[in-house]
């Protein structure tokens, strides 16, 4: 187990008080990803899109079975690994990173490291390693990452691909499940490389953008999206949150106590804090991503 709850509680009480004010944006293609913050690229369905995605999963909910028990889904996870050379400084991360990765996203998924236990188990299925410069630099459906995935992917819906590249400017991006039908061959997450556990891009080397990343990959929003409104990221159990948490600013409440109780969801894994200071998805959380999975994932 990497992390405990009282561990975490106390570190990220000092980087409250030790960490400077962070800037939410994108970051340019030639600094490292960290050098403003967490930034993850996964942008959310348009409004109509995404009031669609939610009528049909509520219809969804209502049909399928009860909650299935933690670990019982297992998850194949192939890792791509895109550099421009031979060395982890050119984006070729060995092996035991990559395995490494898989042990953070179980203990992550199965509530070892304080939140609630999920469904879902991780095993290793295959790495390949593809040298190619302008893959390894590829940005936001751009032409690149449309090759580069349409090359590489393995697997049906139920596969998890990581493509490990120079993040583009961001830490990551992935896809939605809902989005699994209409581009199949684009279904995946895409993370920085020197974020995996090991990595030198510290506060964000302990492997935790991955676990965001595949978090939306299940389903889930940011903890932030749609700010202080009754649905914001519709899940019931994270407090309403006008904008991301950077750092670990805890006891923060950006929305009125009033309307919106609870302080921000600085903890979760859906948010934007430093991996020290994120180590839970709720109960919430659990039962949305179970349902997106078993919906478009066929699980």
């Amino acid at each position: 187990m990497r992390k405990v709850l009282p561990l975490v509680l106390l570190a990220a009480l000092s980087l409250l008080a030790a960490a400077p004010a962070r800037v939410f944006k994108r970051v340019s293609a030639a600094a490292p990803p960290a050098a403003s913050g967490r930034s993850c690229g996964t942008a959310a369905p348009d409004p109509a899109r995404m009031a669609e995605v939610e009528t049909a999963f509520q219809k969804f909910q209502q049909s399928k079975g009860g909650k299935k028990s933690a670990g019982s889904v297992t998850i194949p996870v192939y890792f791509h690994v895109i550099n421009r050379g031979a060395g982890i400084d050119n984006g070729d991360v060995p092996d035991h990173m990559l395995r490494a990765q898989v042990r953070v996203l179980n203990d992550s998924f199965s509530g070892a490291t304080g939140g609630a236990a999920t469904p879902f188990r991780f095993e290793l299925a295959g790495v390949d390693r593809t040298t190619n410069p302008d893959w390894f630099s590829m940005g936001i459906q751009s032409i690149q990452e449309r090759q580069a995935k349409a090359a590489l992917r393995k697997g049906g819906p139920e596969a998890l691909n990581v493509y490990t590249t120079d993040g583009g400017g961001y830490l990551g991006w992935a896809t939605f499940p809902s989005s699994y039908s209409s581009q199949p061959s684009q279904d995946g997450v895409v993370v920085y490389y020197d974020s995996l556990p090991g990595g030198s891009l510290y506060p964000y080397n302990e492997g935790d953008t991955a676990t965001h990343e595949v978090g939306h990959w299940l389903g889930l929003y940011h903890t932030f999206q749609n700010g202080c409104t009754p649905d914001n990221d519709y899940v019931d159990d994270t407090a309403a949150e006008a904008g991301p948490a950077f750092g670990c600013p805890v006891g923060r409440d950006s929305c009125t106590r009033s309307r919106y109780p609870g302080e921000d969801p600085v903890f979760n894994f859906m948010d934007y804090t430093d991996d020290p200071c994120m180590f839970l998805f709720t109960a919430g959380q659990t039962a949305r991503m179970e349902g997106m999975h078993a919906q478009y994932r066929g699980q």
